[in-house]
């Protein structure tokens, strides 16, 4: 209640009603909110203080009792909008589990119990849809009710029928108990207008028919009311919530919302149902200026809050089971916290979300009337406006002035989402919005195309693939090749990157959900043709994993770098939404962590052909990314690993190579070797046998892709060692204890080796080992031939052509700068610890000659030439060029060859 304005829920025509008439009865109701348990006792009460009172009255009775104290606590104690929803939610649930058991008690009666083919009992579900299944009721709501049974049988009674017939007439007296208007109204309206087929389908359905209805009938639009189905009755025995059998359910509508993919063909049937939706409102307030003001229909509604969640849930939620909720407000939280609205957006729509809903529960308060639309009396308006601590007179009214500001709000967030691609605001020239309608094999549309792009498009229209498209399909490839020409027009894109887009969009063809996509998106495909004209190795990874185009909406992706800590928290929050979801199998999690290393790799490789991050920051991004893989791929392995014998593993993965020295690129391979520290006399049997399990999840190729190869050879003896060993034997054979030792070149291996995934625990004692290594005592000039030794033994093995310059293997190239930084490194680390770190080559090389291990400027010319080098071998590969330059290409890089050679004669003499 407002202070200034004080209000009571007396304004109430309903409330004055419900108490004159049920005076006495109003007392039965326990202070505070109702809660199930308190309901149930009230029908209890109701029932046994007059014992010719019937089940419906008792029902009835108790709905309005209920909504009298909730008008009570609402308007007069400012209870919130989440109480007021979740106790009505709690009166259907309640009601309905009373008037089920009810009827078939009834039917069992006359036709005995329905039994299966195999004589078990069938499970009838009453399913909730809409603010019933979101736990979001009004307080003068009708309800949406699907009824689905288990298996089709037939009853064991005097007067046998199918079940199907038994549960069609359970559906009818449920609508009996619960929806005919009786001297004591009705308990709520009840409509069956969703159920399979509409109308004209059958009141109750078996599994078995909803299945097939899925599968060839069911609409787009369809996908967003089941999104919030729940089974609401029975609440206890089999059927329930809680029941085993009721999974089947769930298992078959959960494929139905959210598919595998980014859904971004739910976009033009969204359209067109919120078309229909807004036109019916507008014939309704034609001539009815009072129908202009509908919180729930109009323009800026609750219908839209409610839309623009539910797209977004269905677009994405297939593959981010984490925002999968039927709370409008636990959604938009969760859609904010997973980065798909702004935060700001997000508590903008939840505050407005609550105002609107505020504002319909205060209409329907007046006369228990289903309707959303302001009253015209003034005593009523005033009276709304007062309870939300408002004023409203003939003069002015800063309920209409809030409500106006709140609803635009809405449509402007509502209308940015459904019209990017779609219809924009404003004319459209011969109802060409966006761009053009002709098919793409059209010769009017092929011949205001560049020459270059309409030759490669009529090539592709031309294949089978496209001819058999649907025309809504070619339609949209019309669309993206005219945006294509447009941005080559407007020197927004070259027409190199054009024709790349042409010979992207072509292995797509039978994925139309991301040629949909693009078609919602035009920021995302001006995006991706800039990203095609700068490099040709993103375009091949965008047709291996195309679905990564979907983060080229984040605004922020060229300013923001990887974060392991988000990363992980964003897959643990996977798992759990997968768990939730009961969806938390292998394949599953498999997916999961493919997309996302996928998503990420994509994101670093924007930033990096865009020149936001420098050669080095790709490496450790990359780097840090795999670490982080690899964690949560332990963590879930482990998880669902059956011979597991402690909640976490004491296990330790130590990178090698390029991965251990942060220097990971695109595709690299992984080097590690994997130690455990267990004292369980079958460690070795479980390690071996988790390794097997986790080498498979890494490697394994999926539905969604694959994530590494990974390379276990520097591991204690080779390929002919155990493929994990105990923490200790790893020690003993780095450090020459015993007869089974590491040689110089599994030294120069360790030199960048470090800990990167697993127990936390062991990462100081790996890497003691690794310094005991850098420690120990050595020949120097025995190291350095045995590393000379090794360098000409690697070069012999990939040999470079005649009068070209490999950046990485001719000499002069990287391979001498990180050979002559190893023997730096194992010759001096004991006198000079600084070098112990695993810095890097660039650092280690300038700290060698700072501590005068090299000739001055020797070091610091070798680490800008290793930077240079490292840059032209990058650029090379991200362009798909060889890595081997001609004498003109090589020309630029001899004063960092040189550099190169010098300090190679510095360290080797």
């Amino acid at each position: 209640m407002s202070a200034l304005f004080p209000v009571f829920a007396a304004h109430s025509r309903y409330v004055q009603r419900i108490r004159r008439r049920y005076a006495e009865e109003l007392s039965r109701l326990p202070a505070g909110l109702p809660d199930r348990a308190v309901i149930g006792a009230l029908i209890d009460d109701l029932l046994t203080d007059r014992p010719e009172r019937s089940l419906a009255s008792a029902l009835r009775v108790a709905r309005h009792l209920v909504l009298e104290r909730l008008a009570v606590l609402d308007i007069e104690q400012g209870a919130g909008v989440a109480d007021v929803t979740l106790a009505m939610t709690h009166l259907a649930e309640v009601t309905l589990d009373r008037a089920l058991t009810a009827a078939r008690a009834e039917l069992d009666a006359i036709h005995g119990e329905p039994r299966n083919a195999e004589g078990g009992d069938i499970a009838f579900w009453v399913l909730g849809m809409g603010k019933l299944g979101a736990r979001e009721l009004n307080v003068s709501s009708d309800i949406d009710l699907i009824y689905v049974y288990e298996d089709d049988g037939e009853t064991q009674g005097r007067r046998p029928i199918s079940a199907h017939e038994y549960f069609a007439n359970v559906a009818k007296r449920l609508y009996a108990l619960i929806g005919d208007v009786t001297d004591d109204g009705q308990v709520f309206r009840v409509d069956l207008a969703l159920r399979p087929n509409g109308k004209s389908g059958p009141p109750a359905v078996s599994l078995a028919m909803l299945e097939e209805y899925f599968l060839v009938q069911g609409r787009e639009w369809e996908r967003f009311a089941w999104l919030k189905s729940r089974v609401v009755a029975p609440l206890t025995g089999f059927g329930a919530p809680g029941d085993p059998r009721t999974l089947q359910l769930r298992d078959l509508v959960t494929p139905f919302v959210y598919r595998r993919y980014l859904d971004y063909g739910v976009f033009e049937g969204l359209r067109q149902l919120h078309g229909k939706i807004r036109s019916e409102a507008k014939a309704r307030a034609a001539g009815r200026p009072e129908r202009a003001n509908d919180v729930k229909l109009s323009r800026g509604g609750i219908r839209e809050i409610e839309f623009t969640v539910q797209l977004l849930q269905v677009v994405r939620g297939g593959q981010f089971p984490e925002i999968r909720t039927r709370s409008t407000v636990k959604a938009l939280a969760q859609l904010a916290a997973g980065g798909l609205m702004k935060p700001e957006t997000a508590q903008r729509l939840s505050d407005a979300y609550v105002f609107l809903r505020r504002v319909e529960h205060r209409i329907q308060f007046l006369d228990d009337q289903q309707t959303h639309c302001l009253p015209q009396a003034d005593a009523d308006l005033a009276w709304i406006a007062a309870s939300l601590g408002l004023k409203c007179s003939r003069e002015t009214c800063e309920l209409f002035e809030q409500l106006g500001e709140v609803r635009e709000l809405v449509a402007m967030e509502f209308d940015a989402l459904l019209h990017e691609g779609g219809k924009p605001p404003g004319g459209c020239k011969g109802g060409q919005c966006g761009g053009p309608k002709p098919a793409v094999d059209g010769e009017d549309f092929l011949q205001g195309l560049p020459e270059p792009l309409a030759t490669a498009v009529r090539a592709l229209a031309e294949t089978p693939r496209v001819q058999a498209l649907r025309e809504e399909s070619r339609q949209r490839l019309a669309k993206l090749f005219h945006r294509a020409a447009q941005a080559v027009a407007a020197e927004e894109c070259s027409l190199d990157a054009a024709l790349r887009f042409v010979d992207w969009v072509d292995p797509l063809l039978r994925r139309e959900s991301y040629l949909a996509m693009l078609v919602e998106r035009p920021a995302v495909q001006a995006r991706l043709l800039r990203l095609l004209g700068l490099a040709r190795w993103p375009v091949r990874y965008l047709m291996q994993h195309p679905g990564v185009i979907d983060e080229l909406a984040d605004p922020l992706l060229l300013q923001a770098r990887f974060d392991r800590e988000a990363f992980l928290a964003d897959l643990r929050d996977r798992e759990k939404g997968w768990a939730r979801s009961g969806q938390a199998d292998e394949e599953a999690l498999l997916d999961t962590l493919r997309r996302a290393h996928h998503a990420e790799v994509f994101r670093t490789l924007v930033r990096d052909v865009e020149g936001r991050i420098t050669v080095e920051q790709v490496a450790d991004d990359l780097s840090l990314l795999a670490d982080a893989v690899l964690q949560i791929a332990i963590d879930w392995a482990w998880a669902r690993f059956g011979k597991a014998h402690r909640a976490t593993p004491r296990l330790a993965v130590i990178a090698y190579g390029k991965l251990g020295g942060k220097e990971l690129g695109y595709g690299g391979d992984l080097d590690v070797v994997f130690v455990f520290d267990d004292d369980d006399e079958n460690a070795s049997e479980i390690y071996g046998a988790f390794m097997r399990r986790l080498i498979n999840w890494l490697t394994l190729r999926t539905a969604a892709g694959e994530l590494f190869d990974i390379d276990t050879a520097l591991r204690p003896n080779g390929n002919s060692g155990l493929l994990v060993t105990s923490l200790s034997h790893f020690e003993a054979y780095q450090t020459g204890r015993g007869s089974n030792t590491a040689w110089t070149w599994e030294h120069q291996a360790i030199t960048r080796a470090r800990f990167c995934a697993g127990d936390v625990d062991l990462a100081e004692r790996c890497e003691a080992v690794r310094r005991q290594v850098l420690t120990a005592p050595r020949d120097a000039e025995a190291l350095r031939r045995e590393v000379q030794a090794m360098r000409e033994k690697v070069r012999a093995a990939r040999p470079v052509k005649d009068g070209l310059f490999d950046v990485k293997h001719s000499e002069g190239g990287m391979m001498d700068v990180e050979f002559a930084v190893q023997v730096l490194v194992l010759a001096h680390s004991a006198t000079h610890p600084q070098l112990q770190d695993d810095l890097g080559n660039i650092a280690l090389l300038l700290m060698a000659e700072t501590l005068a291990l090299l000739p001055a400027g020797v070091g610091v010319a070798a680490a800008t030439a290793y930077r240079e080098l490292r840059r032209v071998q990058h650029r090379a590969r991200l362009d798909e060029q060889s890595t081997a330059l001609d004498v003109l290409a090589a020309a630029p890089l001899a004063l960092h060859r040189d550099a190169v050679r010098s300090l190679w004669l510095a360290v080797f003499g």
